[in-house]
C-alpha cells in the first residue's frame, strides 16, 4: 500500500522532548519570578533607591528569555540523541523484518540488553523466525518427498502403457489392466491422503461434540477383516470420552493408528489393544499393539511425512509413510497431545490426548 511520507518518530520524540523541558522551564521561571515579586514593592519611590518591580523585570526578562532559548536548544539536541538511542533496538526489528520480508529467514537480530519491552519483541521475533524457518524447511522436505512419492506410480504406469502400445510382450491384457487399476489406485489413495494432511493442517472443519469411545469401536469395526485375515487379535475397552472436534477426522485417526498397529505386527498371532479414558481435563485414546522391537531414535521420527517405521511391509497395505503424520496433524488440529513410546516387549504404544469436550 502506497503511503505518503510522514514524519519519523524519532523526530516526534526530538520535538516533543524539547517542548516538554521548554514548558517545564517556563513554569519554574514563572514560579521564581512569582517568589521575587513577594520582595519587591510595587512602587515608585522618587528619590529613594529602592528597586521596583520595572527594574526587575527589566533585569529578569532578558535572562529568561536567553535561558528559553538555551533549554529549546538543548532540548532539541538531547531529544534527538535520547530518541536515537531509545529507537536504534526498533531499527535492528525494521531491519530483520525487511529480511524476513524478502525471503530469508536464517538471521536473527538477538537483541542485548535488560529485558525491557523492545528485548521481549526482538526475542519474540527471532521466536516466529525460527518457526517459520522450520516450518519451510519441513515444506520443502515434504514437497519433495511428495513428488518422489507421486512420481513412483505415474512412471510405472507409464512404463505399463509403453509396454502395451508396443505390444512387444505375450502378457495378457487384462494381467496388464489389473497392474494399471492397482498402480492408480495406490495414486488416488495417496493423493487423498495429501489432501486429508493439507485439510488438517488449515483446521478447515465443524467442530461438535463426539465420544471417543464409539469413534474406537466403529474403526475397530471397520478394520476387523484385516486384522483376521493377517491374524491379528483386537481388544477394545474404555469408557465414555468425551471430546470436541470433527468426527471424520477423529475416525480417521483412530483408522490410522488401528490400521498401522495391524499391519506393523507379528507375522502371527499379534495383537492389538484400543483403550479410551479420561484423565484429568483431557480424554485419551490409546493404541498398542505388539510387534518387532523398536529403537528410541526410530519413533522419535515415525510421525514425519514419508517416514516408514520398517520396510518389510509388502502388498497391498504397504503404505506411504503418513499414517501417524496425518495422525499428528489431526491431534494438534483439535489442541492435542500425541506420544508415541516404545514397548519393552516389542510393538508401539501410541497415546492421544485431547481436552475435554
Amino acid at each position: 500500500m502506497d503511503r505518503a511520507p510522514g514524519v519519523s518518530v524519532r523526530l516526534k520524540l526530538t520535538v516533543s522532548y524539547a517542548g516538554f523541558l521548554m514548558v517545564a522551564g517556563a513554569l519554574l521561571i514563572a514560579v521564581v519570578w512569582v517568589f521575587l515579586l513577594r520582595y519587591v514593592p510595587d512602587v515608585s519611590g522618587r528619590g529613594i533607591p529602592t528597586p521596583t518591580r520595572s527594574d526587575l523585570w527589566r533585569a529578569f526578562a532578558p535572562k529568561a528569555a536567553a535561558a528559553l532559548v538555551f533549554l529549546l536548544f538543548f532540548g532539541l539536541v538531547g531529544g534527538w540523541i535520547l530518541a536515537g538511542s531509545m529507537l536504534a533496538p526498533l531499527n535492528r526489528i525494521t531491519d530483520a523484518t525487511r529480511r524476513a520480508a524478502g525471503g530469508s529467514l536464517s538471521h536473527r537480530i538477538q537483541l542485548e540488553g535488560p529485558e525491557d519491552e523492545f528485548r521481549e519483541l526482538a526475542d519474540a521475533f527471532d521466536t516466529m523466525l525460527a518457526r517459520l524457518e522450520a516450518q519451510v524447511a519441513e515444506q520443502q522436505r515434504f514437497a519433495a518427498n511428495a513428488s518422489h512419492e507421486l512420481r513412483t506410480p505415474l512412471a510405472i504406469t507409464q512404463m505399463l502403457l509403453d509396454v502395451a502400445a508396443r505390444k512387444e510382450t505375450d502378457r495378457d491384457t487384462g494381467e496388464l489392466i489389473d497392474r494399471l487399476h492397482h498402480v492408480n489406485t495406490r495414486a488416488i489413495e495417496l493423493t487423498e491422503a495429501l489432501l486429508l494432511l493439507s485439510r488438517a493442517d488449515q483446521q478447515s472443519f465443524t467442530r461438535e461434540q463426539l465420544d471417543l469411545s464409539l469413534i474406537a469401536e466403529e474403526a475397530a469395526e471397520t478394520l476387523l477383516p484385516l486384522a483376521e485375515k493377517r491374524g491379528v487379535t483386537i481388544e477394545t475397552a474404555g469408557v465414555v470420552s468425551p471430546a470436541l472436534g470433527s468426527h471424520a477426522l477423529l475416525l480417521q485417526l483412530a483408522t490410522n493408528l488401528l490400521h498401522n498397529a495391524i499391519v506393523h505386527n507379528l507375522p502371527e498371532r499379534g495383537s492389538v489393544w484400543i483403550t479410551t479414558s479420561v484423565y484429568g481435563n483431557a480424554s485419551v485414546l490409546t493404541v498398542e499393539n505388539t510387534g518387532e522391537r523398536l529403537s528410541p531414535q526410530l519413533v522419535s521420527t515415525l510421525a514425519e511425512p514419508f517416514r516408514r517405521g520398517t520396510e518389510r511391509i509388502r502388498g497391498d497395505h504397504a503404505g506411504f509413510g503418513l499414517g501417524l503424520a496425518i495422525v499428528q496433524r489431526i491431534t494438534h488440529a483439535h489442541d492435542g497431545a500425541l506420544t508415541l513410546t516404545a514397548r519393552p516387549a516389542g510393538g508401539l504404544l501410541v497415546t492421544v490426548r485431547l481436552p475435554l469436550g
